[in-house]
């Protein structure tokens, strides 16, 4: 019997194809933010207000593809016909970016800690969570720690 390879969900599509080490940095990373402010809730909302300027690994990805793309054409116009090429070759893996969730400038990129929508929401409602956006959580204001943990496993459901 055939089968067919199911293509990945939206939101699993981008760590699938990242190496574990790149994965558990920016997990590791999550993990101290939320640490860190559980211990000083004070910084809270300046952490927020900086991940709603974040750029997610999509917007990096689109704008970098953009540039290229222009790029291209203006040289395969002003230059050579052989810069047409370049756009020829982002729009390719563009595609396959948004078909399977792998591209060449993938793995660099995650390297230099360009996370997904869903990691990013991860810390931020993580960081709701030990502000108390949501109610009491965890045990009392004095257990950062265990408050974090808790936080975090919240954000991940």
């Amino acid at each position: 019997m055939l089968t067919r390879s199911r293509l990945p969900a939206t939101s699993d599509r981008v760590p699938l194809h990242t190496s574990v080490s790149a994965n558990r940095a920016i997990a590791r990373r999550i993990e101290w933010s939320v640490r860190y402010h559980a211990a000083h809730p004070e910084r809270i909302g300046q952490r927020l207000a900086k991940l709603d300027r974040e750029w997610d690994i999509e917007r990096v990805l689109e704008a970098n593809a953009a540039v290229l793309t222009v790029t291209g054409v203006a040289l395969g116009v002003t230059r050579r016909t052989g810069w047409l090429v370049l756009p020829l070759m982002v729009g390719g893996f563009l595609f396959q970016h948004a078909v399977q969730g792998w591209c060449p400038p993938l793995p660099v990129l995650r390297r230099l800690g360009f996370r997904t929508v869903a990691e990013i929401d991860t810390e931020r409602y993580a960081l709701k969570a030990v502000r108390g956006d949501f109610g009491p959580i965890g045990p009392g204001v004095y257990d950062a720690d265990t408050r974090a943990a808790h936080a975090l496993q919240a954000a991940r459901l």
